[in-house]
């Protein structure tokens, strides 16, 4: 059986809590990213994935999120949460 492609895999990630609130970040110029939801005040649940920050930048929007930069200027990560469908 083939391993899903690491699209596939995060459609399945997200789809388990669309509504969530998700953060991804990644070494420079790495191949691997880790996206992360949140679950709660102090609770995540994280995965590995081999794709480039930017391409899962680009995923993320295709799933149907705003992600941007966070407002504290210390943090370095993208922080996505859904967009609402009218």
């Amino acid at each position: 059986m083939a391993k899903a492609s690491p699209e596939q895999q995060l459609k399945a990630f997200v789809e388990k809590t669309p509504q969530s609130k998700f953060t991804f970040d990644s070494e420079r110029d790495s191949q691997e990213s880790e996206i992360c939801r949140k679950l709660g005040k102090d609770s995540k649940e994280c995965i590995t994935l081999r794709m480039n920050s930017k391409r899962l930048f680009e995923s993320m929007q295709g799933l149907g999120f705003f992600c941007a930069l966070p407002m504290d200027p210390s943090r370095t990560h993208m922080e996505c949460i859904p967009v609402p469908k009218n």
